[in-house]
């Protein structure tokens, strides 16, 4: 598999900080300080809907849709931790999901146009093969299905602050894989640019029906006065730090 090593990594990384973000960022929530699905409605009526979650981490969204009355959940998580917390938590909640631990750059037994929507929840970003994941995430869809992920907005690795100056430290156009620490664990992301994701849409058979850049409201009513925060409030009084985007999965002769 393309850049195994650094899915491997990654994996080993999120088995071992997985408890430390049980429940986080999850359905209605979208991302730090954005709307939410209480205020966008991007999903629309859920009942009866088949859903996956690629990145399913500890199964707080998939239980969303089930209190929603999803007809059927399925998720996919690349950590074995992830996936032990998502069975537990849905298992207490009364849920049943076909989960898998897997890379989402891989299909592990998903069947194909099964799914009439597939989400992903602050974790698509995590992909080291853009082009496959998108690939995939069509497969699995339903002619007409939704495709609604959320994720850092391209901007935000490029944005550092110089005292109480919030400036732009590198390159937007510069792409490539960047290291991170979560919790003493080196993890890598590949950054992307805001057309990757237009381009590889058009490529694979979906086409962009939202996008949401609006951070939530309440955000402007208080003043950090902290621009070194990752997810800032003061950062994102002045640029969006994260994106919401839908795709809609095309109809054979649809324009």
């Amino acid at each position: 598999m393309k850049d195994d090593k650094l899915i491997q990594n990654n994996k080993k990384g999120w088995d071992a900080i997985a408890d430390e973000w049980f429940g986080s960022t999850a359905l209605p929530t979208y991302a730090p300080l954005m709307k939410t699905e209480d205020d966008l409605n991007l999903f629309g009526n859920i009942d009866g809907q088949v859903v996956l979650d690629i990145g399913c981490g500890s199964g707080h969204s998939l239980k969303y849709m089930g209190d929603k009355r999803a007809k059927e959940l399925w998720g996919l998580d690349l950590s074995s931790r992830q996936i032990q917390n998502a069975k537990q938590h849905l298992g207490a909640n009364g849920y049943h999901a076909n989960l898998f631990e897997s890379p989402m750059e891989a299909n592990p037994g998903i069947p194909t146009e099964h799914f009439d929507i597939v989400y992903s929840i602050y974790a698509f970003g995590w992909t080291m093969d853009l082009d496959t994941s998108l690939r995939l995430v069509s497969s699995y869809l339903k002619k007409g299905g939704m495709f609604v992920f959320s994720w850092d907005h391209p901007l935000t690795p490029c944005l550092d602050n110089d005292g109480d100056r919030l400036i732009i430290a590198k390159s937007y156009h510069d792409t490539g894989t960047l290291s991170m620490n979560k919790s003493g664990n080196e993890m890598n992301i590949k950054k992307w640019k805001l057309s990757s994701y237009i381009d590889g849409f058009k490529k694979h058979g979906l086409y962009l029906d939202t996008l949401v850049e609006d951070v939530d409201a309440s955000v402007f009513d208080h003043v950090e006065n902290d621009l070194s925060k990752y997810y800032s409030k003061d950062k994102s009084k002045l640029v969006p730090l994260s994106i919401i985007i839908k795709a809609i999965k095309k109809i054979e002769n649809e324009d």
